[in-house]
C-alpha cells in the first residue's frame, strides 16, 4: 500500500501594526542627552565636588536607562504582529520589512490559541513567542493545527488559489 503525506505550507499576512518604539524610552534617552550637557556646562562652571557629583548622577541615570533598554527588548522579543508569516509543522518563518527570523519549534513547545492570536511556550510555560495580526479566529487556528502537523479539513480555512 502506498501512502501520500501532504506537506502544508502557508503563507499568512499579518495585519497588526509594527511594534512602535516606547516613547516613554524616548524621553528617557532625550533626558540623558540633555544631563549630558549639564554635566559637561557643571564640570566647567561649578566647583569639583558638585561637578563630580553631577557627573555621578549622569553615570547612574545612564545605567539606569541600559537596564531598562534590556529589560524592553527582551519584553518586546517574542511579539510578532506584522509582516509575513510562513508556517510549516514545527516551524514557522517570520518575514518582516526583509528581516528573516527563522523560528523552530521543540518538543516540548505548547500553541495555545487565545482567540484570534497564538501563545507559543516552553516546557516549563514561559512564553517564547506571542503572535498577533491575523485576519480572523480561523486563520490563528490553520497556523495552529499546521504548527501541529494536522491535517487541515474544509471546516479550518478556506483556500484561496492564485494562478501567476
Amino acid at each position: 500500500m502506498i501512502g501520500f503525506v501532504l506537506l502544508v505550507c502557508a503563507k499568512i499576512t499579518l495585519q497588526g501594526q509594527a511594534n512602535a518604539a516606547d516613547n516613554g524610552m524616548f524621553w528617557f534617552g532625550s533626558a540623558l542627552l540633555v544631563g549630558a550637557v549639564a554635566v559637561a556646562m557643571a564640570m566647567s562652571l561649578l566647583p569639583e565636588r558638585l561637578a563630580i557629583g553631577a557627573l555621578a548622577l549622569l553615570i547612574i541615570g545612564s545605567f539606569i536607562f541600559n537596564k531598562k533598554r534590556q529589560q524592553h527588548k527582551k519584553a518586546m522579543s517574542g511579539m510578532i504582529s506584522s509582516g509575513i508569516l510562513w508556517v510549516r509543522a514545527g516551524e514557522l518563518v517570520h518575514d518582516n520589512l526583509g528581516k528573516r527570523e527563522h523560528i523552530h519549534l521543540t518538543d516540548g513547545d505548547k500553541i495555545t490559541l487565545i482567540g484570534e492570536q497564538l501563545q507559543i511556550v516552553d516546557s516549563s510555560d514561559v512564553r517564547k513567542y506571542h503572535i498577533t495580526g491575523f485576519e480572523s479566529a480561523q486563520e490563528a487556528k490553520a497556523a495552529k493545527a499546521i504548527l501541529e502537523g494536522q491535517a487541515l479539513t474544509k471546516r479550518h480555512v478556506n483556500i484561496k488559489m492564485k494562478s501567476n
